[in-house]
């Protein structure tokens, strides 16, 4: 019994279950205001055509048809002309002429309409029109129940100097009959328009609702070795194409994605093996092998720089899933930039005379930001650490800085072998590596690493490259000082 009531419930919560009832009320409701305008509306015309028709026939009535000689009022008719003995008929069905005692003079010859004829009424009415001139409009019910619509004015006799009460009506049955036709009408096309748009809407929404399913099916299929599923668009350039392409997107970035972390866990493999096993061979030839202490000093020594090789690569690590998670410290302060590139392009000038490569600095002698100088730093450290590595003996190497507004800019370019339009927009991955002959290259993690400082510190990096000519790496970092003048300045 609970199995049957929670898919019951589940049926309910469903999307397109929700997207059809939705347009089902909201049509629901449309339809019932279409309904009640229409029925107002309709009234309103009947109403004003018989007043209308009531107000011109009262007139005819008092205009011609009527006139009074010396014993009271008479009918004035042509019984040779069959059009105007055809009117006279028309406006005698439902009409009355009373003095003003109530006595009837002239009357419809119908019984059922007793109501019309009623003395009191006449007399009360008479009061009512004596003091305004306009007629009186009323609805009566004969003694069959049909309902009659009629206008009461006066009419006066000069010869006798008279006023006469004079009423003229319509029956209302067929006005009753068109508001009940449309109504029986609407009562049968409401409830099938429903149907019909509830169908409608249920396979509608289940079309359109095809897609998703398809994407669902889709991201139950993702395993592990099957990242790269893609799903086909249906051509319709809808939003249901743009979630397919967007899933399609995210799907590529995750095959891309675990493609570089199984690259890197090779390569991470590799370099964890090679440093360990020198370490455990070096050890293992000193245990057993070693007579004097300078082979067992030597063995050490060479085992502490393969243990510091290991140690600089798990701070690579620790560096980078800092970065990934956001866990990047910063501490900003007024840094001079062109004063730490300044030391930092000193610091480098012993590995580029070894590389027989021109370093040089270039730019303001003062630029300054609100930075964190360790991290910028690192950010210096690297890009020139990469131009030298990368440029070929008898090339440069420049280093500038630069404010533009209210960013400072900075720039490393070299003259090295520059890197292949097809990697440029992959260099700033995680694990990306350009291929490379060269073995001390790298783990692809450095450039990663910048563009997270970079964006820690809502600054950009761009790259412009050409392969055999070298490459030029600029960095912008927002100045964020408020007072330049009197701004503490770090020391660097």
């Amino acid at each position: 019994m609970s199995g049957t009531r929670r898919g019951r419930f589940t049926f309910y919560r469903t999307l397109r279950f929700r997207l059809a009832s939705t347009f089902l009320l909201l049509l629901t409701a449309v339809l019932a205001i279409v309904g009640w305008v229409g029925t107002t509306t309709l009234r309103s015309i009947l109403e004003t055509q018989s007043t209308d028709e009531l107000t011109e026939a009262l007139g005819n009535l008092k205009g011609g048809w009527i006139y009074f000689d010396g014993s009271g009022p008479r009918w004035q008719i042509d019984h040779t002309d069959p059009e105007e003995e055809a009117e006279a008929t028309r406006l005698q069905a439902v009409y009355v002429v009373a003095d003003a005692a109530g006595k009837v003079a002239l009357g419809s010859e119908d019984p059922t309409l007793k109501p019309l004829f009623d003395r009191k009424t006449i007399v009360s009415e008479m009061a009512r029109l004596s003091q305004r001139r306009e007629p009186l409009m009323k609805i009566i019910y004969g003694t069959d129940g049909l309902p009659y619509q009629v206008i009461s004015s006066t009419m006066y006799d000069a010869k006798r100097a008279r006023r006469w009460y004079v009423a003229e009506g319509r029956a209302l049955n067929e006005d009753v009959q068109v508001l009940r036709r449309f109504r029986r009408n609407f009562l049968i096309f409401f409830p099938l328009a429903l149907l019909v748009c509830a169908l409608v809407s249920w396979f509608s929404a289940g079309a359109a609702l095809g897609a998703l399913q398809s994407v669902r099916k889709a991201a139950s299929e993702i395993t592990g070795s099957n990242l790269g599923v893609q799903i086909p668009k249906r051509g319709a350039d809808d939003e249901l194409d743009s979630l397919i392409e967007s899933f399609n997107e995210m799907s590529r970035r995750l095959k891309a994605s675990f493609d570089q972390m199984r690259q890197f866990s090779t390569d991470v493999s590799h370099e964890l093996r090679t440093p360990l096993t020198a370490i455990q061979g070096q050890l293992e030839v000193a245990l057993f092998t070693a007579t004097r202490k300078e082979q067992l000093q030597e063995a050490i020594e060479n085992a502490l720089q393969d243990v510091e090789r290991l140690s600089n690569l798990v701070r690579a690590l620790l560096l980078l899933s800092q970065s990934e998670s956001g866990q990047i410290p910063m501490h900003r302060s007024a840094v001079d930039l062109a004063a730490t590139v300044r030391d930092l392009v000193e610091q480098f000038q012993i590995p580029a005379e070894a590389s027989q490569v021109m370093l040089t600095q270039t730019g303001e002698p003062s630029v300054i930001c609100e930075v964190d100088r360790t991290q910028v730093e690192r950010v210096i450290t690297y890009l020139l650490s990469n131009a030298l590595k990368y440029t070929a003996p008898g090339g440069w190497v420049k280093a500038s800085t630069q404010r533009v507004g209210s960013y400072v800019r900075l720039t490393v370019e070299d003259s090295g072998i520059g890197i292949p339009p097809d990697h440029l927009p992959h260099i700033f991955d995680r694990f990306y590596r350009v291929p490379d002959p060269n073995p001390e290259k790298g783990l692809g993690l450095g450039l990663s690493f910048v563009a997270a400082i970079v964006k820690a510190h809502g600054g950009e990096i761009r790259v412009n490259s050409k392969v055999g000519q070298g490459s030029r790496f600029e960095v912008t970092f927002p100045a964020g000082v408020r007072e330049l003048e009197g701004a503490p300045v770090a020391a660097v």
